[in-house]
């Protein structure tokens, strides 16, 4: 029997039961052998549902366990860096959920944390594990469209009547940007292979929202004149899209950052034709399971150790610019 790694869940948000949980028991890499919540009602009860053997009413007791290897941390963003560290501490690998943390100080200091403990640290960009990003990414290595000069992301959804939403708390790191904003920004570092020297942004910060960001658009400006232009929100119509644009031709991606099987196709626009492209289906947080176990037992990270850094900074800067309505370099 191939090596299995052990996951512990340090909490219940539906990220984990809807999607990572199902996906770790699907991988062929993975078991998982502990949930923690910090009430042992909700973890009984997520561990009876998934067949899992233990339940911890703390967080803490599942850092304790000798038997876990990583833990999956799904908490609200602002817990984010107290967490990855003591599981660090406690000798742990560790899969984060996106946006890592709060800024990019806390994260350089959870990254040297996990350097430091010798551990495996991870931002759950699953999205980034579906196998039609390496397709995408062959295409323009090839040169298939041309040099590129422009990507255009969009991911908005509305949810603004639930005000109680956490992710409409502003101490909790709420609002688009962090939401779902992060999606085309790590999307477009990502495909250009480079880092970003500017940013502009506007945004709608609501008052009946704690004042987050519940709209936001803007411009990256990455090296030799090319560009990011994206929108966000938590208060408009549900729309998904990614553009890439060369010289010579156009990829569009529909649904680029949730498709699995029957959605992962793109369309491929040259020479005034466009032909379809049925890419490789797959759930992408099964592949993003076993390839975190590859990276731990092969002894290869999954990105680069400051990636988590660099895609936070340039987060906390869109935040910036847009709460002062002006263009900031990097």
């Amino acid at each position: 029997m191939a090596e299995k790694l052990r996951w512990g869940i340090m909490g219940c948000a539906q990220i984990a039961t809807n999607s990572v949980m199902p996906a770790i028991q699907e991988s062929e890499s993975g078991v998982i052998g502990a949930v923690a919540s910090r009430g042992l009602d909700k973890s009984s009860a997520v561990a009876e549902e998934f067949g899992i053997g233990k339940a911890y009413g703390s967080y803490e007791e599942l850092l304790e366990d000798k038997d876990i290897d990583a833990v999956y941390i799904p908490l609200p963003n602002h817990l984010h860096r107290e967490w990855v560290i003591r599981a660090a501490e406690a000798g742990k690998h560790v899969l984060c959920e996106k946006p890592v943390a709060l800024n990019s100080r806390e994260t350089a200091e959870m990254v040297e944390a996990c350097r430091k403990a010798g551990v495996h640290f991870a931002e759950a960009y699953m999205y980034r594990h579906h196998p039609r990003i390496a397709e995408l990414q062959d295409i323009i290595a090839r040169g298939e469209i041309g040099e590129l000069r422009s990507i255009r992301g969009t991911f908005t959804y509305n949810d603004a009547a639930d005000t109680s939403n956490i992710r409409f708390k502003s101490a909790w790191g709420g609002g688009s940007l962090y939401d779902v904003g992060c999606y085309p920004l790590s999307a477009a570092r990502l495909l250009f292979g480079a880092e970003p020297e500017a940013v502009t942004v506007q945004a709608i910060f609501s008052p009946e929202h704690d004042n987050v960001d519940m709209m936001a658009s803007g411009l990256v400006e990455f090296p030799g004149g090319t560009s990011l232009i994206f929108d966000c929100g938590m208060w408009a119509y549900n729309r998904q899209l990614l553009e890439i644009l060369g010289t010579e031709g156009m990829i569009e991606v529909p649904m680029p950052f949730n498709a699995r099987f029957e959605d992962a196709g793109f369309i491929v626009h040259k020479g005034g034709e466009a032909k379809q492209f049925e890419a490789t289906g797959a759930n992408p947080y099964v592949c993003q399971a076993d390839n975190f176990a590859a990276a731990v037992f092969g002894g290869k990270p999954l990105m680069a150790g400051d990636d988590p850094v660099l895609n936070m900074t340039l987060i906390e800067t869109c935040l910036d610019s847009a709460r002062r309505r002006v263009r900031i370099e990097l």
